[in-house]
């Protein structure tokens, strides 16, 4: 079957099975290798995608159900001159980050809890973090990275 889709603001289409994972999809089908998969059973959140602006685990969703919607992924969160947002610069700036793997789940989560709640607190933010795993940070600097882009004072930030 063929699936349509915007994906980064880009109608985008490929042929699949009906059984393809939206992850596999975005990866394989699209060559958006930038959706990670580390447990196909939405427990580590490495996959998260938004769609129609909503945070999803891509790795237990249908791409025929996604047909027609609209997909960011993380090559999607650039700036449109390229450059990192303001996420994915405070995620480099406060080293939210260590071999990587988490990072593109990590930081569309994060835009979601931004787009949802500009000035969470360092509770909200760790609370809104809960269905993402990183085995390497110990999420110190990736809830700094968070509360950075929410623009919470730099000052306070570095201090810690």
């Amino acid at each position: 079957m063929k699936v349509t889709m915007t994906v980064n603001g880009k109608a985008m289409s490929a042929e699949t099975e009906g059984r393809t994972l939206l992850s596999s999809f975005l990866r394989e089908g699209l060559g958006l290798t930038g959706t990670h998969v580390g447990c196909d059973t939405t427990q580590c959140g490495a996959c998260t995608v938004h769609v129609d602006g909503q945070p999803v685990k891509s790795c237990t969703v249908l791409a025929q159900d996604v047909a027609g919607r609209s997909v960011t992924t993380i090559e999607g969160m650039a700036n449109k001159d390229g450059s990192l947002s303001v996420i994915q610069q405070a995620f480099q700036d406060h080293h939210g980050l260590q071999c990587g793997f988490c990072t593109p789940g990590m930081v569309m989560i994060s835009a979601a809890l931004l787009s949802e709640k500009p000035n969470p607190t360092e509770e909200e933010v760790r609370h809104y973090l809960k269905g993402n795993i990183c085995r390497c940070t110990g999420y110190h600097n990736i809830v700094k990275a968070v509360m950075a882009a929410s623009g919470a004072d730099s000052q306070k930030l570095a201090a810690e």
